[in-house]
């Protein structure tokens, strides 16, 4: 059974301060990293108890969290480059135009790429999938009048939420959840299997009766995202050679070749992105030597400023929020040094396991908060371990159903932090979609919460 105990310190305070800080600001739709600057600087200060340790770890954990994100950062920049060669090439505008038929409307639309980004996160996780889906798809959906916000949405709460939390064709979640807890993963997937379909559902309908007046571009205030292209009647959008005929047609073909590499080879999570980014470079240069002949060199290198100008633009504030939330969990290792070996909210989460009266519900309730806390990372596999034991301990104590506790534990972690709630969970559809992930978070917030609750109903049930 886990030891419910744990001694709070001073950092424990500063970092719980900080993170009632930084929502606070959140909430008042204000930037954070100010405040994120600030309490790194407090937390290394109070860790080395020297005023030159508390500068380092502003570095240190910065650093930490600019290589965290290098690869989304990397995947961001070059599916945008490639975005950016099939827009001028008009290759877009090829691809896109068979789909067009069968979106008839903007609530079709964003179903279809809901449920296209729920397929393609099941068989190659979120990630990889976001790169897919939002290089060939989105351009389409947008000009079929959805939204960059409504899309981000779709994606995320599909792909990110669905796809990631309950995982069960990968297996890579509940795999972890099992381990924890001491049973087998097809435990989890089975007697959890109406937690999770009830979060999943719950989550999308409310997102979409919510959004469905606003779903449309024409109802929403448009800021200049890659989704903002010309009308098909555009001169721009028409494809202006036989190479773009060639860039339309091979393109979908490479990135099914990709996919199916990866279930030839296993390839997944960063194996598959970095798959996935690698054809997405390929192609670009592909594209500017057969459209622009001669002038490829300077169009490639053009392609590549602009998307890594993008990618940079989106994640410079983010590090900075990152490195404050990356103490939280296992990164506090990394930045600090061995001497710490648990982040500091899983620390919360034991000490408040282990001071709250239990019964069924109570313990339900408490491994929801528990895998929301340690979300707040922005990885939401973190926690896994820490909420599979617990529902080992919990049913200890209440006798509740071990896979179903875990399945809260793992649906709550996962959907905060793998994620649809924390903004610096969320940076890859918020990117590719060129969206603010604070707006977007702000609108997964209501579903999810609806979500939470219902989840909650039904686990006091099977419980």
């Amino acid at each position: 059974m886990l030891e419910l105990t744990t001694t709070l310190t001073a950092l424990h305070l500063i970092y719980l301060a900080g993170v009632i800080v930084i929502l606070a600001v959140m909430v008042m739709r204000r930037d954070t990293p100010l405040i994120c600057v600030l309490f790194l600087f407090l937390l290394g200060l109070t860790a080395t108890k020297s005023l030159a340790g508390g500068i380092q770890t502003v570095f240190n954990a910065s650093l930490y969290a600019a290589k965290e994100f290098m690869e989304i950062i990397a995947t961001i920049a070059l599916i945008t480059a490639l975005s950016k060669c099939l827009s001028e090439l008009g290759s877009d505008y090829l691809m896109m135009k068979p789909l067009s038929r069968v979106m008839k409307n903007t609530s079709v639309t964003w179903w279809i790429l809901g449920i296209v980004m729920l397929l393609f996160s099941l068989f190659l996780w979120p990630s990889p999938s976001v790169a897919l889906v939002g290089a060939i798809m989105l351009p389409l959906v947008i000009r079929k009048g959805l939204n960059p916000l409504a899309a981000a949405m779709a994606m995320n709460l599909f792909g990110h939420g669905i796809a990631l939390s309950y995982d069960f064709i990968i297996q890579g979640a509940p795999a972890i959840s099992a381990a924890s807890a001491g049973i087998d993963t097809a435990e989890i997937l089975t007697a959890g299997a109406p937690v999770f379909i009830t979060m999943g559902l719950v989550t999308v309908i409310s997102a979409f009766l919510l959004n469905r007046k606003n779903l449309s571009s024409q109802n929403v205030a448009m800021s200049d995202s890659p989704g903002d292209e010309p009308s098909e009647t555009s001169e721009h959008a028409q494809p202006k050679n036989k190479a773009a005929v060639f860039i339309a047609v091979f393109t979908p073909i490479a990135f099914l070749a990709d996919i199916l590499m990866m279930f030839a080879f296993g390839l997944k999570g960063g194996d598959a992105t970095s798959l996935v980014s690698g054809t997405a470079t390929l192609l670009m240069v592909l594209g500017a030597i057969l459209g622009f002949g001669l002038d490829a060199p300077e169009k490639v290198t053009d392609y590549l400023t602009q998307g890594f100008l993008f990618a940079i633009k989106i994640f410079a504030p983010v590090i900075l929020i990152g490195a404050f939330f990356f103490m939280g969990g296992e990164g506090i290792t990394a930045i600090l040094g061995d001497q710490y070996q648990n982040g500091i909210m899983n620390d919360w989460a034991v000490w408040l396991a282990g001071k709250t009266p239990l019964n069924q519900y109570a313990a339900a309730f408490l491994q929801m908060v528990i895998g929301a806390l340690t979300g707040l990372d922005g990885s939401g596999f973190s926690g896994l371990p820490l909420t599979g034991a617990l529902s080992r301990t919990f049913s200890l104590i209440t006798g509740g159903s071990v896979p179903v506790f875990a399945a809260l534990g793992q649906i709550s972690a996962i959907f905060v932090g793998g994620g649809t709630i924390v903004p610096w969970g969320i940076i890859p559809v918020a990117a590719i979609c060129n969206v603010s992930p604070m707006d977007l978070a702000r609108k997964n917030l209501l579903p999810v919460l609806i979500g939470f609750a219902c989840t909650f109903v039904v686990a006091c049930i099977l419980l």
